[in-house]
């Protein structure tokens, strides 16, 4: 039986032995001096003949093992150094600022998409094209019914759902104001009176029209704003009418006869079509009063009063004109 210090000598060796492959500077350990046992004696070990290196092998073992934990260390922590740069450029932060441009990048493809659908509902020719579609028979024959009053308005009264008559009305009353301030003798010195005219033909298309829908509602009238606007614009037709003749034809009773007349015609047009649309005795009276009273005094302020209001704001400014009262 080998005896306990030949055992650690030779596990002492074994470990040498390592310690030479894994090294690249270490000397030779000079023979040592083990004597086996012979005859079951005890072990020699001449300590003079040892390599003066072989009792720092130990500390060689500690410096490697030391030295190679140092570079395990040193590569775990440049690995978290990695880690957490991956992280930031792909992990939360990474992860948010992909989500912000991702969700900022739709919102400008959902605003774009949203603009280019208005865009092309508005610009659309087709959307408008049901409300010009209309052939120049039927608008010379609702400008004749348009002077025609309704005699049942025991139901509603059917009201064309167009706009290019009472448009080409509107535009027509404006070209007649610009021809009655020529025919009246007016001198314009500066600028153009097309923009008051046209400023105050559609001001009172547009106005009254959505001001009578207004009452309309209030009172449960069954018209719509398209239909009021083309009722209120084909009654524009004997205002157009009146006016052509009077700003030819100076005498003030010939306006007052066919103010009377046509006006009147076309008047009573409009009423008799709301009152077959309008159910009670008051809001019939208030609807159809207002309509009337608004629309008789618009063909009176058009004949007395607008070359008088203009004729005055030109004096303010400075001009003079020589204005032959109508």
């Amino acid at each position: 039986m080998f005896s306990p210090t030949l055992i650690i000598l030779t596990r002492y060796q074994e470990q040498l032995d390592i310690l030479e492959l894994k090294r690249t500077r270490t000397r030779p350990v000079s023979e040592m001096a083990v004597v086996h046992p012979q005859g079951g004696g005890a072990a020699v070990i001449d300590m003079e003949n040892m390599d003066d290196t072989s009792g720092s092998s130990f500390e060689d073992v500690g410096e490697l093992h030391q030295r190679m934990r140092e570079e395990q260390e040193v590569a775990e922590e440049a690995a978290a150094a990695d880690a957490d740069g991956a992280d930031d450029f792909l992990g939360v932060k990474g992860l948010k600022g992909q989500l912000g441009r991702q969700v900022a990048d739709e919102v400008w493809q959902a605003g774009k998409r949203q603009a280019s659908r208005a865009f092309n509902l508005y610009a659309n020719i087709d959307i408008l094209r049901p409300y010009f579609d209309v052939e120049p028979a039927q608008v010379r024959c609702r400008l004749l019914e348009s002077m025609i009053p309704v005699r049942m308005i025991t139901f509603p009264q059917k009201v064309a759902g167009e706009l290019y008559g009472p448009l080409m009305l509107v535009f027509t009353l404006v070209a007649i104001l610009l021809h009655g301030m020529k025919t009246s003798g007016t001198v314009i010195v500066e600028g153009t009176l097309m923009g008051t005219a046209i400023g105050t033909c559609f001001g009172y298309w547009l106005g009254v029209s959505c001001f009578v829908f207004f009452l309309a509602y209030l009172v449960n009238a069954q018209i719509t704003l398209l239909q009021m606007l083309s009722l209120l614009g084909y009654g524009l037709f004997g205002h157009c009418v009146v006016l052509l003749v009077t700003y030819n034809i100076h005498f003030h009773f010939l306006f007052y006869g066919l103010w009377l007349l046509l006006g009147g015609l076309s008047t009573l047009r409009m009423v008799a079509v709301l009152l077959s649309r309008t159910v009670g005795q008051t809001p019939r009276l208030l609807l159809c009063g207002s309509l009337a009273l608004l629309h008789m005094s618009f063909l009176l302020y058009l004949h007395f009063s607008y070359h008088r209001i203009l004729e005055g704001q030109n004096r303010v400014g400075g001009q003079d004109w020589s204005v032959d009262h109508l």
